[in-house]
């Protein structure tokens, strides 16, 4: 679940690169649920800016900024390309965008609502060309039937081309828990079928705060599929990472899903609460890299957005490993030679 948030773009970067290449994290001073894709030999950065003095006063916004290198996404330009109507259902609380390329046209999948988050549902934006900088329109609500908060949606894109809708959402009309619900999709803008709960908070390390998940993404290697996802509450900090490992039937299936007892990426002594990620691979494809958000510092609900490689286990499943500290010199993501 995002809160207000100040806008990363324009409080510049924190990424510090060295004349040996090396970086540092936080990557991006200020920011929270980022969303970073790997397309054409660029990297494409979704994010929302609140609605406060510095937009003016022209409410809240969807903007994406393109960078060759990863480390960059935060210093480059970032292009608005969709901003909401005044007095509209989707007018404010605009969180946590998410921009795929799907069926040959750019989508993005965003949360947003009235000003009160009990009214808080999904909609889908509609690129108007193939450069995904230019600006977006609305193409409506996407919802199950019931039609319950929801926030965070994502798509699993299967190899045989079907699509389904994952998302964070409440099983009645309080907020009580958010579970994750999917539901197979028609089209990239229409939900075709009743929503399935595939992962309700069980575990202590899910309940801090609420009981949460939230932020589902989708992470494939081989023929296998992963949904990391945030657990409890963005201003605990015991934010956390999640796994649901897909075991190879219907993926509408509850039973399909096995959750891992334990986070797969949880705070240390000097990150605190790490979560609501996404992927992206090298430019060379040889390195798998996760981006996420943490909090500046324990106590806060202020987040900054970091990078670093990750790897993988015996048995297929991502092995993330810690959150490295700030300040420690990393590699970047490699190049093609």
């Amino acid at each position: 679940m995002t809160r207000i948030f100040l806008p990363l773009c324009l409080f510049g970067f924190a990424v510090t690169v060295s004349a040996r290449g090396t970086f540092t994290n936080p990557i991006i001073g200020q920011g929270a649920d980022p969303w970073v894709i790997y397309w054409h030999s660029k990297y494409y950065y979704s994010h929302s800016i609140p609605s406060n003095e510095r937009t003016g006063g022209r409410g809240e916004r969807v903007w994406i900024s393109a960078a060759t290198n990863l480390v960059d996404i935060g210093r480059a330009e970032s292009k608005c390309v969709w901003a909401p109507e005044r007095r509209k259902p989707y007018s404010d609380e605009v969180w946590a965008p998410e921009l795929h390329f799907l069926q040959g046209k750019w989508y993005i999948y965003v949360a947003a609502d009235n000003g009160d988050n009990f009214t808080h549902r999904m909609y889908v934006l509609e690129g108007t060309s193939l450069d995904p900088q230019q600006p977006f329109v609305l193409k409506g609500k996407i919802a199950a039937a019931g039609d319950r908060w929801a926030i965070d949606g994502t798509v699993l894109e299967m190899p045989s081309g079907k699509l389904y809708f994952i998302w964070s959402g409440w099983e009645g009309t309080e907020n009580v828990a958010q579970n994750l619900y999917i539901a197979p999709m028609s089209n990239p803008w229409t939900i075709s079928g009743n929503r399935v709960c595939i992962s309700r908070p069980e575990y202590s390390w899910e309940k801090h705060g609420l009981p949460i998940n939230e932020g589902p993404e989708t992470l494939w290697h081989g023929n296998r599929v992963f949904i990391i996802y945030s657990a409890s509450g963005f201003w605990t900090d015991d934010y956390c990472l999640g796994e649901l490992a897909w075991n190879g039937g219907d993926v509408m299936d509850p039973k399909s899903w096995v959750k891992n007892p334990t986070p797969v990426f949880s705070g240390t002594a000097t990150v605190s609460a790490p979560g609501h990620c996404s992927f992206v691979p090298s430019p060379d494809g040889t390195e798998d890299w996760i981006v996420y958000h943490a909090h500046i510092h324990r106590g806060t609900e202020l987040r900054d957005v970091r990078i670093q490689r990750f790897t993988w286990n015996k048995n297929g499943s991502p092995n993330f490993g810690s959150p490295i500290s700030p300040g420690v010199p990393l590699a970047p993501p490699s190049q093609s030679n």
